[in-house]
């Protein structure tokens, strides 16, 4: 949806920057479904894990009516998904695709107005399908859009069910304006115990130019 949104959904700057949908195919296996900067950091912390870390990358992304310098745009493929497309083709790792039990509309309006009300209701929307394992992962990479400044309801509802405690998060977003957002802070409620490193955010008119972005990033949190 967008990371402008007010209750009424007239400010619909940026969600619809990471909504995602076909995904990419790549590098590493996958945990379930197979998934897809002028970069933006939030709080510095390194990845513990060091370049043989085994990463899991986890995405929610929605294609269709998407948000675009002002106005709208249709993408076959959602910002998240092809952000995830070029964090797969430069390290090893598994991913998992994050799908809504209900799935969002390929609208606009009608995606803004049901991500208000998840938002005002504090709702965790059901997920499709089976949740990975995670045990086996030392950094898990959190992604997907932001919606009104925050990760959409459903990343909560992914977070929350499983156990991070020793592992580094990586909040990955797509946005309009907004940045990270309040998406650090939300996954430090969301995942007690995990460390939560250092968030990458790509706009999402720039994010099929963000290869160099995101290999700084990598080598940032110590990924390659």
């Amino acid at each position: 949806m967008t990371d402008r949104l007010d209750r009424r959904g007239f400010l619909r700057a940026g969600a619809a920057t990471a909504l995602g949908g076909a995904w990419l195919m790549g590098c590493g296996s996958e945990t379930s479904n197979p998934v897809g900067l002028s970069p933006t950091s939030a709080a510095r912390s390194t990845t513990p894990a060091g370049p043989g870390a085994r990463v899991l990358l986890a995405c929610f992304s929605r294609a269709g009516e998407n948000y675009h310098y002002g106005g709208r745009k249709f993408l076959q493929v959602g910002n998240t998904e092809v952000l995830a497309g070029l964090i797969r083709e430069r390290i090893a790792c598994d991913v998992h695709r994050i799908e809504a039990a209900e799935p969002y509309s390929d609208g606009y309006d009608d995606t803004v107005a049901r991500n208000v009300r998840e938002q005002n209701a504090d709702a965790r929307p059901a997920i499709a399908g089976a949740l990975p394992a995670i045990d086996g992962y030392d950094v898990v990479m959190l992604g997907s859009g932001l919606w009104n400044v925050r990760p959409p309801m459903i990343m909560r509802s992914f977070a929350e069910k499983l156990d991070f405690s020793g592992k580094t998060v990586l909040p990955v977003v797509t946005y309009a304006v907004s940045g990270l957002g309040r998406a650090a802070e939300e996954y430090a409620r969301a995942c007690p115990g995990a460390t939560v490193g250092e968030g990458l955010a790509v706009r999402g008119e720039e994010v099929a130019q963000a290869g160099d972005a995101v290999s700084s990033w990598l080598k940032r949190v110590a990924l390659v």
